[in-house]
């Protein structure tokens, strides 16, 4: 059997930002018999959602929907590195999701957030999208700043951090897609 491809998403698209940081420390800690893409949302540019169909038609008319929707469909499992902003998720990574259904059905998501409180309210918020679309969660770690993450983006985490983030690993490793979903524009 092929090593699960896994993608990691930096969630974050502000000027000054530190996902990229956070990023770094989740690759660090990928298994080595995992394939790893990093897409990075800032790099990707999707606008404001514009497809004038509905999502779960799979009938793309633009060009970087289509390129969004062959990425997931190349990956068996993903990670969110990801924000907290207000309590919430940042909408680009909301825009990110909305652009695409099936792509996400059955495709398994550890979440590792990053901000106040090590970004419980804003996994807790975007878990209810994940399950919509049918994504299967797994847990993943949240950075705390001023625990273990400083506003400037220096990683601190500790022996817990860096064993949740192992466990995550090994539960998408389990739980990775073995089937494509079939879209329409394929």
């Amino acid at each position: 059997m092929a090593s699960p491809r896994v993608s990691v998403i930096i969630a974050s698209t502000r000027p000054h930002r530190i996902g990229h940081q956070v990023a770094q420390w989740v690759l660090d800690a990928v298994p080595a018999d995992l394939h790893v893409t990093v897409h990075d949302l800032r790099e990707i540019g999707l606008p404001f959602l514009d497809e004038p169909g509905q999502p779960a038609d799979g009938n793309y008319a633009h060009k970087h929907t289509r390129q969004w929707s062959a990425k997931m469909l190349a990956t068996d499992a993903l990670v969110l590195v990801m924000p907290e902003y207000n309590r919430g998720y940042n909408a680009a990574l909301k825009n990110a999701i909305d652009y695409l259904y099936a792509e996400w059905e059955g495709l398994p998501v550890g979440c590792v957030g990053y901000g106040w409180h090590g970004a419980s309210y804003a996994k807790s918020a975007l878990r209810q999208t994940l399950e919509r679309v049918k994504m299967t969660v797994v847990d993943g770690p949240g950075l705390a700043f001023g625990k273990t993450l400083t506003q400037e983006g220096v990683v601190s985490a500790g022996h817990e951090d860096d064993q949740a983030l192992a466990a995550m690993f090994e539960e998408l490793r389990a739980k990775a897609r073995t089937t494509v979903p079939t879209v329409a524009h394929d």
